[in-house]
């Protein structure tokens, strides 16, 4: 055991994740232009958004655009890596068939490091997202800035110490995602079963530091648009969201895959079956935190604290908000309710469509009345940040899909996983 462990760790130092690995088995069929076309997409629209956006008429509008954007490419990844961190540490064999879609989308984190940089600029900026916490003089009483309440949590809600915390996020995301990746293409290369052991000793450490991080992300990201508001459940409401959505991702990857020919025969309606239901479980999650967080609020009735669902329930945004209970909740509960829904294709696509569409949404909402506090408003450059960041963003996934083997052939659990049947 220990000589196999050093030749893997001797093997890894020579394969090289980026370069492409041949499979006979499970190759990537879709050619070049499934990646190119999207990525040319996504370009062409972020670079509109960027040109126009950043005209003095529109630049408040496009710096609130961009970060619903990006931070909707940013749940997907860090959904899937609690996906594949959870995987390895439970063992759970019916994953492994899929697991290399969510691999392919946790590697993504540099590529958001540098779709960050506008709203790194934002953060310097007066008329920035984030000028509520920003500006000087919030805890000097002689300054026409001074906040009694930001006054209190200045020692956080300072740039450089902001700037310190996403540095460390992307630190460890990155770090984690990418010893994910190589070892699991490792795998693939060797066919050496202790890598599991590897990666799930990876996932144990993994999974609480992806946790801590994920919720404090959302804190500085999300909640601190609004800084005088807080909540100790925010971290878990984005990643009820952030955790759905990844599995409505993964669900539509496999149906566009096999639809273009590939994974036939290797995913079924057993593991359609486990993702509609995973998609469904985390549908009532997602709205037991809601609901949660908004009962405690409303049963404590102070303003402070009111004062954030106020702003979500009046001048339009009560529309927005009951938008999102019916198209986050309601349908989705329904439709994915019945066990039939669940194990076909497209009916289990056309749904993660749907709550994709509502996990921007959701995130709109909660990001948008910070801007637009007196009238409710859906901005062309939300559309056009959000398609042209996501097109990017599944460019670059699809781009690593398509340099190794779509399944990993690898891991000692594939026919398990190949033969897998619900209970």
């Amino acid at each position: 055991m220990r000589d196999s462990l050093r030749g893997s760790s001797l093997l890894m130092k020579l394969v090289d994740p980026l370069a492409p690995t041949k499979s006979d088995r499970y190759p990537f069929t879709g050619g070049s232009r499934s990646y190119i076309i999207p990525g040319l997409i996504g370009v062409a629209a972020v670079a509109v958004s960027i040109v126009v956006g950043t005209s003095e008429m529109f630049l408040e509008q496009f710096y609130f655009s961009y970060l619903i954007g990006w931070t909707f490419c940013l749940s997907l990844a860090l959904g899937c890596m609690f996906i594949v961190l959870i995987k390895h540490l439970v063992r759970a064999e019916w994953i492994v068939a899929l697991r290399r879609i969510p691999e392919a989308v946790v590697v993504s984190f540099p590529l958001l490091i540098i779709l960050f940089i506008p709203i790194l600029v934002s953060v310097f900026d007066a008329h920035g997202p984030y000028h509520h916490w920003t500006a000087e003089g919030l805890d000097d009483p002689t300054s026409n800035y001074y906040d009694e309440i930001l006054a209190g949590k200045v020692a956080y809600l300072n740039i450089p110490f902001f700037l310190i915390r996403i540095g460390f996020y992307f630190l460890a995301w990155t770090f984690i995602s990418s010893r994910l990746w190589r070892l699991s293409i490792l795998q693939d290369v060797t066919g050496d079963p202790s890598i599991s052991a590897r990666l799930r000793h990876l996932s144990a450490w993994g999974l609480p530091v992806l946790g801590l991080t994920t919720a404090f992300a959302g804190f500085d990201i999300l909640m601190t648009l609004d800084p005088h508001w807080f909540s100790t459940i925010f971290g878990v409401y984005f990643f009820a969201g952030a955790f759905m959505a990844a599995f409505c991702f993964t669900a539509l990857c496999v149906v566009g895959l096999q639809r273009a020919g590939m994974l036939r025969g290797v995913v079924t309606a057993e593991h359609y079956h486990d993702l509609g239901k995973l998609m469904f479980g985390f549908v009532v999650f997602w709205a037991y935190i809601a609901f949660s967080q908004y009962m405690l609020y409303w049963y404590g009735g102070i303003p402070e604290e009111t004062a954030w669902f106020k702003h979500r329930l009046e001048h339009g945004w009560e529309t927005h908000s009951g938008i999102l209970l019916f198209g986050h909740f309601i349908l989705p509960f329904l439709i994915l309710l019945p066990r039939a829904i669940k194990r076909y294709s497209i009916p289990l696509a056309v749904m993660a469509v749907w709550l994709l569409a509502m996990q921007w949404f959701d995130i709109h909402w909660q990001a948008m009345p910070v801007l637009h506090v007196d009238h409710a408003q859906l901005h062309w450059l939300d559309i056009s940040c959000w398609i042209g960041l996501t097109c990017v963003f599944v460019a670059g996934f699809l781009w690593r899909l398509s340099r190794h083997a779509i399944v990993c052939e690898g891991d000692p659990q594939l026919e398990k996983s190949l033969r897998f049947e619900n209970v």
